[in-house]
């Protein structure tokens, strides 16, 4: 069996962060396995509080994986200080660790910060020129770009801006008013790929952005191409958002579990 690992944020709501991010792994076929880089008491509707991990424990935590279950793929998702930024970066760089997919998290879908500028600006210097893949929603491709996005040639000019600041790939998401669903890859190479969708009519999209990124991760992990695996990975979020869970006052989770079937279910 293929493995993924994810470096995040627990949520203990369940719907995004590690919780999202082993449920999808899952999912899709590989071992998850997880370095914890922060407790976040959170729900649906908000972040209540955040308790970070030392940069030490995370150390521990990377070191744990590699040294026992090399991961085929490695996730990176909510990452709220620069001091455990660069401990990320400095291990994956000791372990030739592959198939690095950042998710540039910045802000909740509840609309709470989930990182500092400091730790975005590391993140940038650090973490995206090693990734194969960065996947930004449009507030994020925003900073990351320092343009305003109103349309699909802003995401196009934006992908090239940052594919070519960072030396990565880029999974420019659309929403957010922009298009239905229509998500741009742009490759290093200059070349670009639509990737179009259809919006579901579901206000529930707490960990739409963890999953997908985890999704891609774990698709990278079992050897398929970085097309193909945001291809499958859109699918896969797009029936866990149709499946139209409902839980929670505010933006609820997905259904990860929407394609399972199980003699041990009932």
């Amino acid at each position: 069996m293929k493995t993924a690992l994810t470096i995040a944020g627990s949520d203990s709501s369940g719907g995004a962060g590690i919780q999202a991010d082993i449920k999808t792994m899952t999912l899709n076929g590989v071992f998850a396995q997880s370095a914890i880089t922060a407790l976040t008491a959170q729900n649906t509707m908000g972040v209540r509080a955040i308790s970070e991990v030392s940069p030490e424990f995370l150390g521990q935590q990377i070191d744990a994986v590699f040294e026992d279950i090399r991961p085929d793929a490695v996730k990176i998702g909510m990452v709220s200080s620069p001091e455990l930024i660069m401990v990320i970066a400095e291990k994956l760089e000791f372990y030739h660790a592959e198939n690095i997919v950042v998710d540039p998290v910045a802000v909740a879908t509840s609309g709470s910060d989930l990182s500092s500028r400091e730790a975005y600006e590391a993140l940038k210097e650090r973490l995206l020129p090693a990734a194969v893949l960065t996947t930004p929603n449009i507030p994020e491709a925003e900073q990351l770009s320092g343009i305003k996005i109103s349309g699909s040639g802003d995401m196009l000019s934006a992908g090239e801006i940052i594919s070519h600041k960072y030396g990565c790939c880029v999974l420019c998401k659309g929403g957010h008013s922009i298009n239905d669903a229509n998500d741009l890859l742009y490759n290093t190479d200059g070349s670009y790929k639509w990737f179009m969708g259809k919006r579901i009519d579901n206000p529930n999209t707490h960990g739409t952005g963890c999953t997908l990124s985890s999704a891609i991760a774990a698709n990278l992990a079992k050897g398929y191409s970085l097309e193909d695996s945001i291809g499958m990975a859109k699918d896969y979020i797009s029936g866990a958002l149709a499946y139209g869970l409902d839980l929670g006052r505010g933006s609820g989770p997905l259904n990860h579990a929407f394609d399972l079937k199980s003699n041990y279910r009932n």
